[in-house]
């Protein structure tokens, strides 16, 4: 493998110091470690990350899958975002105890909340298995038969890596699969929940705010985690204890000013900087617009319902963020994309890119790649459109069609696998639906599953458009479907569900519900998938020869893999920024913000009176900056994406300045091209969180298990 030699080029030193990025925390010694340092870092790579004792790495676990947190106390104590702990504080809200929002504070730890399901793993080492997971594929004829021969590897080392009896081993891709890392972990399955403060701080702002700049959220919740007495993974148990974390992080109380040094850790989820320009020019052009349009009409319809009933608006909450967020997300970036000329920009690097294959003789290896990848994204156009309003309106949006394609997966288990099968699998899904059910309100689902069906037939590829939706009538199919159908509630579910498979199997494609769901569902796996799968596995291939060649031809540059879920650290300096003409944004917003966004009783905008009474006597403990203020947020310019919510930021000795829950409106195309002019991530300031549990909450026993590092003129109160 030429990767490994390749891997040295990755990591030659710049003259400046290179901002954004998502490095690899092994592997930080050298370049980035001088990088670092260059922008104002007072620590080492191997505090950092290292195998061999205690770094910042064993502060900041892997949070529910999705996001990232930080330890905070010996204790167990964990931080993370309000937002990534939002479903946990929902299940654990009624309209009699709205922990949403009236918030929840344990004030000893008998009174902290168990969370079914809810994990956090930490990472333990790093190993480079690219050789072991390459063996026996090169020569193998077909891109499919070599990625069934990776598959087979990365199972096969997995399983037999030397690691404790409660540790798990993962293998993971970089470089578009041209580099493959083996992470040994400890999954922990009790963590409680401790305190949250009410969405009116934890989610101020809302949908109206997501994304943008300035930001008054406080998105932190605080959760604990417990191990047996052993201090390894262990079931919920009464007799568990507070996990002792071999690392947690001081929260500094000192603040931060324009041009400091600053760190994030994380686990970010998925990037995509090495697209080529087709591939972009798609997404901004055909894919977003599509998506965007669905969601908005969508949350339209749910928003309406939420404003209205409280009921609707617990059950709906976790859902609609979870909407809302990707919605708003696709907006800023194809307005990103498009400021930032990065198609234009792409074409640029291609044509050297070219220059560069010539100049190297490398023509046949790499000399039709561009011509190729442009004659790939016209031909998987229609079938990457036609798929995304497939996930979009029947898997995601429309619940109902979401209910019925579960149901339509459980026939397919029938028909591939039997009976024994097919009653497991039922079995489950009985269980699974309950919690499910609780969430659900026909009378929304309804008007959300008009708008989009409409939409289905009107704007998805009409050749792969089933025949009954051609002149749809949507009003129409929509009364037919919601006055007969089962499954808009748990009681007609579990009755469709009675019975042998034969029985089931009748009764199911009997309702109206199903019946759309099997035609839609049957001619996006005849029609559209095959063929889709088919031409991206060809551009996946692609891909990894064109990071491969990326990293030949371009030695000098700075080259970092793509984002994949796994821990990564990036890097820059609190800085503001101009987004447009005559726009001038700030580093810092203060509580001064909040007041004045204040609108009582509103659902984005109210604030609690205790916030503002604090606000009005200027009663900020030991948090207040040094002219009297309360900060808020901070914005920097460190490479993030999702997953990096509850990511720690941290200062130039590695203490905990901040909590990173977003990224400016702007700057959200940086999972696709990353600018350090307009990319900004953002972060609530600790000063904040510490305020908002101990002059908000009360909560002296958190504060007093934490390692507060105050101002040198100031004293802890």
């Amino acid at each position: 493998m030429k990767f490994i030699k390749l891997i040295v080029l990755l990591f030659v030193v710049q003259l400046q110091a290179q901002q954004g990025g998502m490095w690899i925390p092994s592997l930080l010694k050298g370049a980035n470690e001088k990088e670092m340092k260059a922008l104002g870092m007072k620590i080492s790579a191997d505090d950092i990350y290292s195998a061999n004792h205690s770094s910042l790495k064993d502060a900041v676990p892997h949070f529910d899958g999705g996001c990232t947190a930080e330890m905070i106390s010996p204790k167990g104590l964990l931080l993370t975002n309000h937002h990534c702990g939002y479903d946990n504080i929902q299940s654990h809200s009624t309209v009699e105890n709205d922990y949403l929002t009236n918030g929840f504070w344990a004030y000893n730890m008998e009174q902290e909340l168990p969370n079914k399901d809810l994990t956090v793993t930490f990472i333990i080492k790093i190993h480079d298995v690219t050789n072991k997971i390459f063996e026996g594929v090169l020569n193998l004829p077909t891109e499919s038969d070599k990625q069934k021969k990776i598959q087979q590897n990365i199972s096969e080392v997995s399983k037999n890596f030397t690691r404790e009896a409660w540790q798990d081993a993962m293998i993971r891709a970089f470089y578009d699969g041209n580099q493959y890392l083996l992470f040994v972990t400890e999954t922990f399955k009790d963590v409680r929940l401790v305190g949250a403060p009410p969405s009116s701080i934890g989610k101020f702002g809302s949908d109206t705010d997501n994304w943008v700049w300035p930001r008054h959220t406080g998105d932190f919740a605080l959760f604990r985690i417990y191990a047996d007495k052993d201090n390894r993974p262990a079931a919920f148990s009464k007799d568990n204890f507070p996990y002792k974390p071999k690392r947690y992080l001081p929260v500094s109380a000192q603040g931060i000013q324009e041009n400091d040094f600053t760190m994030v850790m994380g686990y970010p989820g998925r990037t995509q900087e090495y697209l080529p320009s087709f591939a972009v020019e798609q997404i901004v052009n055909d894919l977003n617009p599509a998506k965007i349009e669905i969601r908005d009409a969508a949350l339209k319809v749910q928003d309406g319902f939420m404003r209205k009933d409280n009921a609707i608006k617990i059950q709906y909450a976790s859902k609609y963020a979870g909407v809302a967020n990707y919605y708003k997300k696709w907006i800023g970036e194809t307005k990103g994309l498009k400021k930032s000329n990065a198609v234009a920009v792409k074409k640029e690097f291609e044509k050297k890119f070219q220059q560069r294959v010539l100049k190297a003789g490398k023509e046949p290896e790499y000399g039709s790649l561009l011509t190729d990848f442009e004659k790939n994204y016209a031909d998987i156009q229609e079938y990457a459109l036609a798929r995304d309003y497939f996930s979009e309106v029947v898997l995601r949006n429309a619940e109902i069609l979401t209910f019925g394609y579960r149901l339509y997966q459980l026939e397919q288990v029938y028909n591939s696998k039997g009976e024994q099968a097919f009653t497991d699998r039922k079995n489950n899904l009985i269980s699974s639906f309950e919690a499910i059910y609780k969430d659900y309100s026909p009378e929304v689902d309804e008007k959300v599953f008009e708008q989009l069906i409409d939409l289905y037939a009107k704007k998805s590829p009409k050749q792969f458009l089933p025949k009954s939706l051609n002149n749809l009538n949507a009003s129409a199919l929509t009364t037919s479907i919601f006055s007969s159908s089962k499954l808009t509630n748990y009681t007609g579910l579990r009755d469709l569900l009675k019975g042998d498979a034969k029985t089931v199997l009748k009764k199911i494609n009997q309702d109206k519900a199903y019946q759309l769901v099997k035609t839609l569902a049957d001619g996006f796996t005849k029609d559209v998938a095959p063929k889709f799968d088919e031409i991206n596995l060809k551009n996946s291939a692609l891909q990894r020869t064109y990071m491969k060649a990326i990293t030949e031809l371009f030695p000098k540059d700075r080259i970092f893999p793509d984002a994949n879920s796994t821990l990564r650290v990036t890097y820059g300096k609190v800085k503001g920024y101009k987004p447009s003409d005559a726009v001038q944004y700030e580093s810092v917003s203060y509580l001064d913000g909040v007041i004045e966004k204040y609108i009582p009783g509103d659902y984005e905008f109210d604030v609690p009176t205790k916030l503002v009474d604090l606000y009005n006597a200027k009663d900020f403990g030991n948090y207040a900056d040094k002219n009297g203020k309360m900060p808020l947020c901070f914005i920097a310019t460190n490479h993030t994406t999702g997953g990096n919510s509850g990511s720690p930021a941290l200062d130039a000795k590695g203490n905990l300045i901040g909590l990173n829950f977003d990224r400016v409106w702007e700057g959200t195309m940086s999972d696709i091209y990353y600018s350090p002019e307009i990319c900004r991530n953002i972060m609530v300031d600790s000063r904040y969180i510490l305020f908002i549990i101990d002059k908000f909450a009360g909560a002296k026993n958190l504060i007093d298990e934490m390692t507060i590092i105050y101002p040198k003129s100031r004293k802890a109160k």
